[in-house]
């Protein structure tokens, strides 16, 4: 079964944006290879705001939903709006995937998933950087939620690649 996999770039003090949104403090490593990450992947996650940002740049051949309760499907024809997380909106994309999903930034939207017990791993690539504000990684209210680590990497441009399963005490959605 594929894998939702949150995968993003956060500060070291916790943050995926910057206060304005600004995401020019993220290094574009030349040892991560991008055609090769990208290629794990067939189905991308993401929430309205993210969207606004990253749909103007396309997402290739991959099949696009956007969790929002504000866009209109009509006027989004390229992807596939849903308005709400839970088990019963998600096993759709689940079944339709034949690689993992890549649920693409958006802190509230990570939290919905990983509340509901969909988030399979959390993939985050540290940069050497401190915002000292912005978009958290995960806003409250959060629960705790336990993680194991099963990868990493040092690159030399200081940025640090940590990949942890979720410990789940019952699986939801398996």
């Amino acid at each position: 079964m594929p894998r939702i996999r949150y995968q993003v770039a956060v500060s070291l003090d916790g943050y995926i944006a910057g206060p304005k949104g600004d995401a020019d403090w993220i290094i574009m490593d030349p040892d991560i290879d991008f055609d090769a990450l990208f290629a794990q992947f067939d189905t991308f996650v993401m929430g309205r705001r993210t969207f606004e940002v990253a749909g103007a740049m396309g997402t290739g051949a991959a099949k696009t939903f956007v969790f929002s309760r504000t866009l209109r499907p009509e006027q989004h024809p390229k992807v596939i709006v849903i308005s709400e997380v839970s088990a019963e909106t998600v096993a759709p994309i689940l079944a339709q995937a034949s690689k993992d999903i890549w649920l693409f930034g958006g802190g509230t939207l990570f939290r919905s998933f990983l509340d509901a017990g969909l988030v399979d791993t959390v993939e985050v690539a540290v940069m050497p950087a401190l915002l000292g504000g912005g978009v958290p990684l995960l806003p409250n209210p959060a629960q705790r939620t336990a993680l194991a680590l099963t990868g990493h990497r040092v690159y030399k441009t200081g940025v640090v690649s940590l990949e942890y399963a979720v410990k789940r005490a019952t699986a939801k959605r398996r």
